[in-house]
């Protein structure tokens, strides 16, 4: 069996900034450098994780154009485009073709709340519109709408998307999904966004994982990875269980955002293995206060991490 182009693990990688908000380049440079050295894939930029919604146009290009250079090929860079109608998400797509990525991560269209049908040619548009590979990002949280199982093996097998990025939250659905898409000869490549159930998705049939813990610790998930395509169930579920652990970062900040309690919570734990430079969100949220920093450095030092 052939492993296809993208596979195994992706993360979304954070966008450092500096302690006066502007974008940490020296940083994001270094982290990609650490997520590399850890084994991964590939890198997703402009997700969630990388605070995609906070960022002007030139600040994306910015992003997109240094993971591309620094990468230099070694794995391929896969960007979000996150936008609210297709108009919009054309004039990304321009953005991401002229700064060199190698597919895209595409969102339904959000606030005009579209019908099924609407979603449907949404993503017919895009892709007639470019060569790269699009994945269909399932992200129902942030554009209220769930992509269905039976849209999305259509849509493979027609070649309008290669795949599947599910950051749905819904396992049954996902399940469904993998069943499905086996049974029509596989056309998707079929990624989770799950930190936490990651072992169950791979053996259920997932190609890999989008894990926003990975920006941490990159290391341990390819070990799941590789793990999983020994069969090695027991080892996988081992290292699953150790990313739990580590996962309890994101639920030491209380009455913040969520932006802030997880995003936060892992520039934080980057600033502690001295990947970044501060954990400075994008405005207007604050970085996580110092009871909660300390917090988040014992799970982190706990972890091991800083001789790994």
């Amino acid at each position: 069996m052939t492993t296809p182009r993208f596979h195994g693990v992706i993360p979304p990688v954070v966008t450092p900034r500096t302690a006066d908000g502007a974008l940490d380049l020296p940083s994001l440079a270094t982290l990609i450098e650490y997520l590399i050295a850890g084994g991964v894939h590939g890198l997703f930029v402009l997700g969630s994780s990388g605070e995609v919604a906070f960022l002007t146009d030139a600040e994306r290009r910015t992003v997109i154009e240094e993971a591309v250079r620094v990468a230099a090929g070694r794995i391929p860079i896969v960007v979000g485009l996150n936008e609210m109608t297709p108009p919009r998400m054309l004039e990304q797509l321009q953005l991401v073709e002229a700064a060199g990525a190698d597919a895209v991560v595409a969102t339904a269209p959000f606030y005009a709340r579209p019908s099924a049908a609407e979603i449907e040619a949404h993503f017919r548009i895009l892709s007639a519109a470019t060569t790269l590979p699009v994945f269909a990002y399932d992200v129902p949280v942030r554009v209220y709408n769930k992509l269905s199982v039976e849209m999305l093996v259509r849509l493979g097998s027609e070649g309008v998307i290669a795949g599947v990025k599910d950051s749905s939250g819904d396992d049954v659905a996902f399940r469904r999904l993998v069943l499905a898409n086996r049974a029509a000869g596989s056309p998707l490549v079929l990624f989770t966004g799950h930190e936490v159930v990651a072992d169950g998705a791979l053996l259920w049939g997932a190609d890999g994982i989008v894990p926003g813990l990975g920006n941490v610790d990159p290391r341990r998930y390819v070990e799941m990875y590789n793990a999983s395509q020994n069969a090695e169930w027991d080892r996988v579920r081992d290292l699953q269980e150790d990313l739990c652990s580590l996962f309890e970062i994101v639920f030491q900040a209380q009455g913040v955002s969520g932006e802030a309690a997880g995003l936060g919570a892992f520039k934080t734990a980057l600033v502690r293995l001295g990947i970044i430079a501060t954990n400075h969100m994008s405005p207007p949220v604050p970085p996580l206060d110092t009871t909660t920093t300390d917090l988040i450095n014992a799970i982190v030092d706990r972890a091991g991490l800083l001789v790994r």
